[in-house]
């Protein structure tokens, strides 16, 4: 007993952030407007601010399925001019979003099953218009509705964020492969060998993505996407020091399509 204890590897060393700082990771809102003013007002009015800094991030997704994706992406990027202390991540659809706008018919194809239809009726198209168009008419809609600042916006996001022992992404990394080098197609759509995976990383990763009734706590990563498209819960990691705690919605669900 003594030779064991004293040989015992110590104990990893919590990951943390800056002592200053508080950090509230939202994950995937998905055209949920409802579920995001709910969630800010619960960080606003959250008691461990206390005149702190705060740093919100959005790991991205904020468009497709839910029904008003115009509406979360105008309120983040107001909150974004507002203060630098707002980040935003590119996720896997708004990839979908800007590259469907230049013209890819892979992503158009994507686009149209993975809820663009409801992102194109949130910018005015309407029902009827929609369902005429082919993918080339979708193309043609994108450029007719929705705003060139919006379009701009969604292709700059980048694709990680670092803060202390911290990685925020949207869909996870490649295993094994430095934060520098990572591709931004694993970045916004890696699932396995990222999931799988119970060794650590080169950072603690938070991620979205990946949706689950309840936050994935692992012991290298953390995914917050719970399906707010559908659930009605949005839910948000908040980060202090070495600890962690989440803020959640309880809205009503939705009746979105479930694309992958």
């Amino acid at each position: 007993m003594v030779f064991s204890k004293l040989f015992r590897r110590p104990a990893t060393p919590a990951p943390r952030i800056p002592d200053d700082l508080l950090v509230y990771a939202i994950g995937d809102v998905h055209g949920r407007l409802d579920c995001l003013d709910d969630l800010l007002v619960q960080i606003d009015t959250d008691p461990a601010r206390d005149g702190r800094r705060a740093m919100l991030v959005f790991l991205g997704d904020l468009i497709d399925r839910g029904p008003d994706s115009r509406g979360v992406v105008d309120r983040v990027m107001a909150m974004r001019a507002a203060s630098d202390d707002v980040h935003c991540l590119c996720g896997n659809h708004e990839e979908l979003l800007f590259t469907a706008a230049e013209g890819s018919r892979q992503a158009l194809g994507v686009f149209a099953r993975a809820g663009g239809r409801e992102t194109l009726l949130s910018y005015g198209v309407s029902e009827d218009a929609y369902e005429r168009e082919d993918l080339k008419g979708v193309q043609r809609l994108i450029a007719e509705h929705v705003p060139v600042e919006h379009l701009h916006f969604l292709r700059n996001l980048p694709d990680h964020l670092i803060v202390g022992d911290y990685a925020f992404v949207h869909a996870g990394i490649r295993p094994g492969v430095p934060l520098d080098a990572q591709k931004s197609s694993d970045l916004r759509w890696i699932r396995s060998p990222f999931l799988d995976h119970s060794g650590p990383h080169e950072r603690f990763v938070i991620h979205g993505h990946t949706v689950t009734g309840d936050p994935d706590i692992r012991t290298n990563r953390i995914g917050i996407d719970t399906g707010a498209y559908r659930s009605g819960r949005l839910t948000a990691l908040v980060l202090d020091g070495d600890t962690r705690r989440f803020l959640s919605t309880s809205l009503a669900a939705g009746t979105y399509a479930a694309a992958a």
